[in-house]
């Protein structure tokens, strides 16, 4: 296992990409960073039963079963945000989870409120883009590969 500083393992950036790639890789290791803080406040919110998220979840006649589960996949993905190999498949995970949030918000709480899920909902696609290569890498680990990204149209072929 190589070793490495905190910031090279958390961004992996190109050394041969250009300073706009740098920017942005940077940019987008922020937003994990900061995406995860934020599920991860919502998820302890759900997990320990905040009355705010109790009353929420009684409007919407949902279980408090509903609320940890919820609660606890917040947890997960923002956790796995934070892991290099992991953050792509965290990221398509959570565009799931935020995309059913916006629409219980349209249609069960209140409307205008819709607006951050979705957004959000941005944000997690451009991770996953951004962390395409890495969640290929983990597909190839866990098909038994030695961690290497698979070859083009490898998926398409049995």
């Amino acid at each position: 296992m190589s070793e490495a500083t905190p910031s090279a393992a958390f961004t992996e950036p190109d050394p041969a990409a250009g300073p706009r790639r740098r920017t942005a890789a940077v940019a987008l290791t922020g937003a994990r960073a900061a995406l995860a803080l934020f599920l991860g406040f919502s998820a302890v919110a759900k997990l320990v039963a905040h009355e705010s998220a109790v009353a929420s979840f009684d409007r919407m006649g949902w279980s408090s079963e509903a609320m940890y589960t919820i609660g606890g996949l917040e947890l997960a993905g923002a956790v796995a945000l934070l892991i290099p190999l992991l953050a792509g498949v965290a990221a398509i995970a959570l565009a799931g989870l935020l995309a059913g949030a916006a629409v219980i918000q349209l249609t069960l709480l209140d409307p205008p409120n819709a607006v951050m899920p979705a957004l959000l909902v941005v944000l997690v696609v451009m991770i996953a883009r951004d962390r395409r290569e890495r969640t290929a890498e983990l597909f190839a680990l866990l098909r038994g590969g030695r961690g290497r990204a698979p070859r083009s149209g490898q998926w398409m072929n049995r």
